[in-house]
């Protein structure tokens, strides 16, 4: 006994007819999707690279609305239970080739017909019960990631054996206070530093005028000294005219 037709299959069905396309590329697009639940039919079009996944998109997209709005369906509970493409006028087009040839140009067209039934009840609790663990999975995602990093102006509640936040607080306060006491105490040091460099500086200074003072005694009585040494030589030149004189007397006495 031969199945059913493809006019008589049961399910709210969208048809594009005479597009122009072959109908093996449409086939090869929607051996993807067939059997398929809507959203995932959906998700693998999307990231097929062809023309015939952006026209099939469309189509699915139709029989879904066509399914809500008419029959009163859920989408969520529906699948792609039947799609296929038929063959549709064939237009004949002519080139010209070598030596007074031609060759027959073949445009395809197509019929497309995409068809969404409501799931049966066993997979029909079966997807309920995987979107229902994924939804688990992501919220619980999200709570470990509120929790990792709480919202600003939150104020968390106290957890038993966490310190007391007013406790640090305090002891934040006398930290600053003690870092407070001992910058003061590092200026009233530096004060005391700069008063002992302030008298190392008056008494560098007095010792030096000291010294200028009794630098400037030294060079009188340096210059006395020169003084008594050029008398010496005065003295010392009156023994060449004493001798100057007893020759002269020996040859005196020789003459007489």
């Amino acid at each position: 006994m031969p199945g059913l037709k493809t006019n008589e299959m049961p399910g709210t069905r969208a048809v594009l007819r005479h597009y122009r396309m072959s109908a093996t590329k449409a086939r090869q697009v929607l051996d993807l999707i067939r059997g398929q639940d809507v959203d995932r039919a959906e998700e693998i079009l999307r990231a097929t690279p062809r023309e015939a996944a952006r026209v099939v998109s469309k189509l699915l997209a139709s029989a879904v609305a066509n399914a809500r709005n008419n029959d009163g369906l859920d989408p969520e509970e529906l699948y792609v239970s039947a799609c296929f493409a038929d063959e549709g006028n064939t237009l004949k087009r002519w080139r010209p080739r070598a030596r007074g040839r031609a060759t027959r140009i073949r445009k395809r067209t197509c019929h497309i017909t995409v068809i969404v039934s409501r799931m049966p009840d066993e997979r029909l609790d079966r997807h309920r019960r995987r979107q229902a663990a994924t939804a688990g999975a992501s919220r619980s995602r999200r709570v470990a990631a509120s929790r990792r990093s709480p919202a600003p102006g939150v104020v968390e509640a106290p957890v038993a054996g966490a310190p007391d936040v007013s406790a640090g607080e305090d002891v934040s306060a006398g930290e600053d206070a003690s870092a407070g006491e001992d910058a003061s105490a590092g200026d009233d040091v530096s004060g005391g530093d700069e008063e002992q460099a302030a008298e190392a500086v008056e008494a560098a200074e007095a010792d030096a005028v000291a010294g200028d003072e009794t630098g400037s005694e030294d060079p009188a009585g340096a210059s006395e000294d020169p003084a008594g040494a050029s008398e010496e030589p005065a003295g010392s030149g009156e023994d060449p005219d004493g001798a100057s004189e007893e020759p002269a007397s020996t040859a005196g006495e020789e003459g007489d």
